[in-house]
């Protein structure tokens, strides 16, 4: 395989079209009844969506709903934790607190792969205790606040090359109060993400800066990759993708790169050597939307919010399986956890990339909107993240997923 053929393929998997495209292909097997895992049941869709409304009027009656990000996280318990540290910030530049607003949500999204049903993180600044993903934000906001990636003792608001390299598992552990009583799902391998992440702000100086690399400085790059103050949304997350790639764990890989979050699936069938393969970015997604609100900050436009995918993630894929709209073929399935990588798993990602799809346009023209004032991201939000937690909190004690995945902490 030729350098050309390689980078090719490695283009074409880390194109949201690819992800769409095949994820599609693998709908359209379930639709033909020849997935070996689900079955597929369209005619719960309409329930599943006025469901789905529900929990957007309940959460935000005026159908106001603000996009699917990290930063919703920041605001549990009704603390508006960032509009304090912007006050903390207030003297400074608004480019200088965009990039800050970077240098905070990069680390925190990446560290947001499920927690685990046992760990919990009590704020000794309001004395309120958090799990799960709500956690993790706080943690990693009051580990940001700290100044735990700053690499200058005189500015803790930072997140610097030097300062993410040398994170170790024990300092991680014990800033999100990590015990036997308290265990998280790979702690070891958040560290070494955030470890890696560091390496990857030095090994991109066009992106992070050449002298002191700062994740904050990725907003200078996607400025002047902006045009008329206008930005695709597509653009933001290749950025990450270019930027970041290198610290997923190497799952699957061509010619020896590692491709990140891809799995395997034997619907997808190419003639050439991304044959099989089925994308879906989920964390680089989940950052690239989190990345709109600061980017919003610095004066830009974020245009084609739809060109990302829904994002496959147990909660959004939960919603379809104990809504009736997937079915389990095997009920021996749901009782047993699952690899990431394991076909089954594969396909209800990508399932569930496609039925989001399908819900959005449910869900509009039954709200009667349109996709511009009602996009994907916003349906997330309001939305099948909501639901599908909510859903898992009515059939579980808990609230665990309908189907279990083992977790090292870096995907979902």
């Amino acid at each position: 395989m030729t350098d050309d053929e390689t980078a090719q393929a490695i283009a074409t998997l880390r194109d949201p079209k690819t992800i769409r495209a095949r994820c599609e292909v693998i709908f359209a097997a379930a639709e033909a009844d020849a997935l070996e895992h689900f079955a597929l049941d369209l005619s719960q869709l309409d329930a599943t969506a006025d469901y789905v409304i529900d929990i957007i009027r309940d959460a935000y009656p005026s159908l106001d709903v603000p996009f699917h990000s990290r930063w919703r996280h920041f605001d549990v318990g009704g603390v508006d934790r960032w509009a304090t540290l912007l006050q903390k910030i207030d003297d400074r530049a608004t480019d200088e607190k965009v990039r800050v607003a970077f240098d905070l949500v990069v680390p925190s999204v990446l560290l947001d792969a499920g927690a685990g049903p046992d760990w919990h993180y009590k704020e000794e600044e309001t004395g309120q205790t958090y799990a799960r993903s709500e956690g993790l934000a706080v943690a990693s906001f009051r580990c940001f606040t700290a100044g735990a990636f700053s690499a200058y003792p005189i500015d803790a608001y930072r997140a610097d090359a030097a300062a993410l390299s040398a994170i170790s598992d024990d300092f991680l552990a014990k800033a999100f109060q990590v015990g036997p009583d308290n265990p998280l799902v790979g702690i070891e391998a958040r560290a070494g993400l955030l470890r890696r992440l560091g390496d990857a702000l030095t090994a991109a100086p066009d992106l992070f800066g050449l002298r002191n690399p700062r994740i904050g400085n990725l907003v200078d790059t996607l400025v002047d990759r902006a045009e008329k103050s206008r930005l695709p949304v597509t653009t933001v997350f290749a950025a990450v993708l270019e930027g970041l790639g290198p610290i997923w764990p190497a799952r699957t890989d061509i010619a020896g790169i590692g491709l990140g979050d891809v799995g395997r699936h034997p619907a997808i069938q190419t003639a050439d050597a991304t044959t099989g393969l089925v994308p879906f970015h989920k964390l680089s997604q989940w950052l690239a939307y989190s990345l709109i609100e600061p980017l919003q900050m610095a004066g830009l436009t974020i245009t084609d919010l739809d060109a990302l995918t829904g994002l496959p993630e147990y909660r959004n894929g939960g919603l379809f399986l104990d809504s009736g709209v997937l079915r389990a073929k095997n009920p021996a399935d749901l009782e047993k956890a699952h690899e990431p990588t394991d076909e089954i798993i594969v396909a209800w990602r990508a399932l569930t990339v496609a039925l989001l799809d399908r819900l959005a346009m449910r869900v509009r023209d039954k709200l009667d909107l349109g996709a511009d004032r009602f996009p994907l991201v916003k349906l997330l939000e309001g939305g099948t993240w909501r639901a599908g937690r909510q859903l898992a909190r009515e059939k579980r004690p808990g609230g665990e997923p309908p189907l279990r995945i083992v977790s090292d902490g870096t995907l979902f």
